[in-house]
């Protein structure tokens, strides 16, 4: 099985990329995770954000290939606990698809683009910074990933 995130935002900072590959280079190949940024819906002052979210939705369909499971972060999705999560990862890895797993913009995803998908996931009900999404994303799989393997890193 491999991950993909989709997340809408570009040109992150250093120190964002650094943190994601921390873990990235930690998974294993059958558990890997490849990060696709998608570019900003255009935003304005007195821009429509409805249409903006569109614009991000369409480019993110516009990389789907179909056969996947679709996974929306959402403010109001699921909230998990680390061992729920990697229980829903076990799941993941016995469908025998990949995972892509879709971050939003400022303004989230699309409605129709979360209806499409298989389930949604609650980071927090904080509203989280998207840079800091990539990094507590990659680490919580990882973190998921060593539950399920027995590896020592999730005390």
């Amino acid at each position: 099985m491999k991950l993909r995130m989709l997340a809408v935002g570009s040109k992150m900072p250093a120190w964002v990329d650094e943190g994601v590959e921390t873990y990235r280079k930690r998974l294993p190949r059958d558990f890997s995770l490849v990060i696709e940024e998608i570019a900003l819906g255009q935003r304005g002052k007195n821009t429509d954000v409805s249409k903006a979210r569109l614009q991000e939705a369409e480019r993110i369909n516009a990389k789907l290939k179909g056969d996947e499971y679709l996974v929306a972060l959402e403010v109001k999705g699921n909230a998990w606990s680390t061992p729920q999560l990697a229980s829903e990862a076990d799941q993941w890895r016995m469908l025998g698809k990949d995972v892509v797993l879709l971050v939003g913009g400022p303004d989230g995803l699309d409605p129709a683009l979360s209806a499409r998908a298989d389930v949604t996931w609650s980071l927090s009900p904080l509203t989280l910074p998207h840079p800091l999404v990539r990094i507590m994303l990659a680490e919580q799989l990882y973190r998921a990933w060593t539950l399920l393997v027995g590896h020592p890193y999730h005390r």
